[in-house]
């Protein structure tokens, strides 16, 4: 579940809000997206992927929130992390080729 929109990271592009397909954040203007609607978050991590800068932490229980705050978060270097695991980062070589999900797909169930 969206845990943490980091307001000194934030550069207020709202691509969290586009891409967002439950429409949990709310655009500011001139200001950081607001998490206003937590509880329709599904944890897709699509807001994390595409946030440029690594502002948004998706936390990977999705039927509840946690306390948690920035400072450990990025301490921990969380923040962006699922972007960085599956690639998307600067500097990181994309992994899409080693997806094998397709092969879901094609096996009879």
């Amino acid at each position: 579940m969206i845990e943490i929109v980091s307001l000194e990271r934030c550069v207020a592009c709202d691509l969290c809000v586009q891409v967002c397909p439950t429409n949990v954040f709310d655009a500011v203007p001139d200001a950081a997206p607001k998490i206003a609607r937590q509880a329709d978050c599904q944890t897709c991590f699509m807001c994390e992927l595409y946030c440029p800068v690594d502002a948004l932490y998706v936390a990977p229980d999705v039927q509840q929130t946690l306390s948690v705050s920035e400072e450990v978060v990025a301490e921990q270097g969380l923040l962006g992390s699922y972007r960085a695991s599956i690639g998307w980062s600067r500097g990181k070589r994309n992994r899409r080729g080693s997806d094998q999900t397709f092969k879901l797909i094609a096996s009879p169930h």
